[in-house]
């Protein structure tokens, strides 16, 4: 069997890409540009309309590295979820960056914790959030396409 093509160079790949650059780079506050990731969930007819996941993970690889990122993605279709398609940073923080990059971690999971726990208080959608991050995303990619 030969090997796949890489969506690197797809022109498709490219322009996703460059929607992404700007919503990668929203790491959390005081963070020197470390410790974020992104996610998105989408329909799993959405996902095969926008080239599909192996072309959404390489938009998203592509980005990360233009910022810099030390990179890894993951991509799945048909979970319960739809399809999920992810990236992160594994570059480790510098100590003065260190804090931030706990403390938006904090959050997020405390944040998820509560929702996921059913706790009778409101939640605020953390920056982060995955719902958002899918959202952002959407309106990226629509605009780069239109």
């Amino acid at each position: 069997m030969p090997p796949m093509a890489s969506s690197a160079k797809n022109p498709r790949c490219i322009a996703m890409a460059e929607a992404l650059v700007p919503l990668l780079g929203s790491c959390p506050k005081d963070a020197g540009g470390f410790g974020d990731s992104f996610q998105v969930n989408l329909d799993d007819e959405e996902a095969v309309e926008l080239g599909g996941v192996e072309l959404i993970r390489a938009a998203m690889r592509k980005a990360a590295r233009q910022l810099d990122w030390k990179v890894d993605t993951i991509g799945w279709i048909g979970t319960r979820f739809g399809t999920m398609v992810a990236v992160r940073d594994t570059r480790e923080a510098p100590e003065a960056h260190r804090a931030a990059v706990d403390a938006a971690m904090y959050e997020l999971m405390s944040a998820t914790a509560a929702r996921v726990s059913g706790e009778p208080r409101e939640v605020p959608t953390p920056r982060g959030s995955v719902a958002l991050m899918t959202q952002e995303f959407r309106a990226a990619v629509a605009e780069a396409n239109a």
